[in-house]
């Protein structure tokens, strides 16, 4: 059964699905974060061996966690910096979208759009990527002010050590 929203968050989800407040929004926001991190390197590294032979994690910030974790912080305006575990082998019942930041409704119906779980296995079953990682990430995608530096000096560099520690060739990270 569907969660029920309020009042507020189904107005904010009917603004935020206007394409050009959808725009205005991501711009603003892109112009005052680039201003910010003007300096920052952007990184990147090369595959190491043939896509056949990795093992992928995968991380969106569509809101996703189990149904069992703490939901996602929806009461604080500057976002949730905090991220949740999934587990590789999550049935799709057992997970549960918190964000109120984007209308999710497509996303309910089928977690592929967020969480492409089964298009990843069809991959490997194709063998064009080796395997899943054990553990995947879902993280807020609605994260400013003083939870930015929280995201980006601690919860961001927890999640990279884990997935090198989980031996993760690559991230294929899905936006909502």
């Amino acid at each position: 059964m569907a969660e029920s929203k309020s009042i507020g968050e189904r107005i904010w989800n009917r603004i935020f699905a206007i394409p050009i407040v959808t725009q205005y929004w991501a711009k603003r926001t892109a112009r005052s974060e680039s201003a910010q991190f003007k300096s920052a390197e952007i990184p990147f590294a090369r595959l190491k061996k043939p896509l056949s032979q990795c093992r992928v994690a995968l991380i969106t910030t569509g809101g996703t966690h189990l149904k069992t974790d703490k939901p996602f912080d929806m009461e604080n305006p500057q976002g949730d910096a905090s991220y949740r575990e999934i587990p590789g082998d999550a049935a799709p019942e057992d997970i549960i979208i918190t964000h109120k930041y984007y209308n999710h409704q497509d996303a309910d119906k089928d977690l592929n759009v967020v969480l492409p779980f089964d298009r990843m296995r069809e991959l490997i079953s194709e063998g064009v990527i080796g395997e899943l990682a054990p553990v995947h990430f879902g993280f807020m995608g609605h994260i400013d002010g003083e939870q930015l530096p929280i995201l980006l000096n601690r919860t961001a560099p927890e999640v990279a050590e884990k997935l090198k520690t989980a031996d993760v060739d690559f991230a294929f990270m899905t936006p909502a």
